[in-house]
């Protein structure tokens, strides 16, 4: 809250959306549309970007994963005030549908926060403990966990049965959340300021943050209230902004967004081989599942079953990322914590390039984890002694549509005509989703 406080004083300067950052390049088409909302500066060193502010007068350049160390270790000293004594492990939450890049950069994060981290969970995963350990039924169920928060969005279908939780399938969007929501009605409001005044705040970085905060804070109203009405005092050139918007044009200007977070619920049904009379419970984690056009769209899709907004959307995930912690140190006090069993699965698909830039997948997705798998593989030219393994992940058929992880090379075959060689790869996944 701080930080929120002073943003539109100092906007250039308050840095926020670093998950959004994390792990990925800075020529990443999503990192480029991103850099058209932020206040602060990125630039590019070497490819990664770096958050670029003004401290004491220096220039200061911080990578993403230094900013959510910050946030860890915020966390920590709260942590540690509350116990009354240090804190020097964590378990950490991440999207379901973050790739290896992106897990391995928000591990490290917990290292420079000083932390050992015992394990990177899924979000969706650890909110379906907190609902599994809530609920009070002990049968066998399917449950569809649809979290949406401010910047990303994950569906996860798990079956729980006694303290088994089983990942069936995941699939999402790691650029889908409350934060396009709050700038497509950003940008809605900077044209009507423009068509009313003929002022065009667009360059005004203070202006900007002001009006966004107040675009915030009316979403949230419209999620009780069908109108609200925005007010900024003095937005731009001594000109006050005021304007109504009700909970329809609201919903109209974010329609394709909206209808897009379908798309993954029918993709996991469809990878887990269910039908939608299959799932026993339709669990919604996320601030932005308080949208009631998302929940009528998803109940919709389900022919009218009833939602459960039994956990708190907030809080789901780091209750459940909590009992994960405890688990993994021994220290589950109950029964119901001491036989949880976690299974997660890969969210993509990990292969290697083979002749005509062609995928070869080694681990499918959704794939349980930890995993060790192989496959053989042979050159491609007579006499060749060397093989290039570059290792993508993703679902497209091509690699060069796929996201590339890094290469390596296997020297010393014996020559021999091509096709003869036998080549065997193997892919080790860890149980925080990472390859070894």
């Amino acid at each position: 809250d701080a930080a929120k406080n002073q943003a539109a004083m100092n906007p250039k300067n308050t840095i926020f959306d670093a998950k959004r950052l994390i792990g990925r390049r800075i020529d990443d088409p999503e990192v480029k549309a991103d850099m058209k909302h932020w206040p602060f500066t990125v630039i590019d060193q070497d490819g990664s970007p770096l958050i670029q502010v003004d401290y004491q007068g220096e220039k200061k350049n911080f990578t993403p994963q230094e900013i959510s160390a910050m946030v860890l270790t915020r966390m920590k000293e709260i942590a540690e005030g509350k116990l009354g004594k240090k804190v020097k492990k964590a378990v950490i939450t991440v999207p379901a549908y973050f790739n290896d890049s992106q897990r391995l950069s928000t591990k490290d994060a917990g290292k420079i926060s000083g932390m050992e981290v015992l394990r990177i969970i899924n979000e969706p995963t650890a909110a379906a403990i907190a609902y599994g350990l809530d609920s009070k039924e002990s049968k066998e169920k399917n449950v569809l966990i649809f979290d949406l928060g401010g910047g990303t969005f994950d569906v996860s279908l798990l079956n729980i049965s006694g303290g088994v939780f089983a990942v069936k399938a995941t699939a999402g969007d790691t650029h889908l959340g409350g934060e396009d929501f709050d700038n497509n009605l950003l940008e809605f409001f900077k044209q009507e300021f423009k068509r009313k005044h003929k002022l065009d705040i667009s360059n005004d970085a203070r202006s900007i943050r002001r009006l966004k905060t107040a675009c915030e804070r009316a979403k949230r109203t419209l999620s009780s209230l069908t109108q609200t009405t925005v007010e900024v005092d003095s937005l731009f050139d001594g000109t006050d902004f005021q304007a109504t918007i009700t909970r329809a044009k609201f919903e109209e200007l974010n329609s394709t967004q909206f209808n897009s977070t379908l798309e993954p619920v029918r993709k996991v049904l469809k990878d887990a081989k269910m039908e939608k009379k299959d799932i026993h419970e339709i669990v919604l984690v996320g601030g932005s599942t308080r949208i009631p056009k998302i929940q009528s769209l998803l109940q919709d899709f389900f022919d009218g079953k009833e939602l459960n907004k039994s956990i708190n959307p907030d809080e789901a995930v780091a209750y459940g990322a909590a009992v994960q912690a405890a688990v993994l140190t021994n220290q589950a006090g109950n029964e119901k914590t001491q036989d949880l069993l976690l299974l997660d699965v890969v969210p993509l698909s990990l292969g290697v390039e083979t002749q005509g830039g062609v995928m070869a997948v080694v681990v499918p997705r959704n794939t349980p984890i930890p995993t060790i798998k192989k496959k053989i593989f042979t050159t491609a030219e007579d006499g060749q002694t060397i093989v290039e393994f570059p290792v993508y992940e993703g679902e497209r058929p091509m690699c060069h549509d796929n996201n590339l992880l890094g290469s390596f090379e296997l020297s010393g075959i014996p020559p021999m005509p091509r096709g003869e060689a036998e080549l065997e790869c193997t892919f080790d996944i860890n149980a925080d989703g990472i390859l070894k």
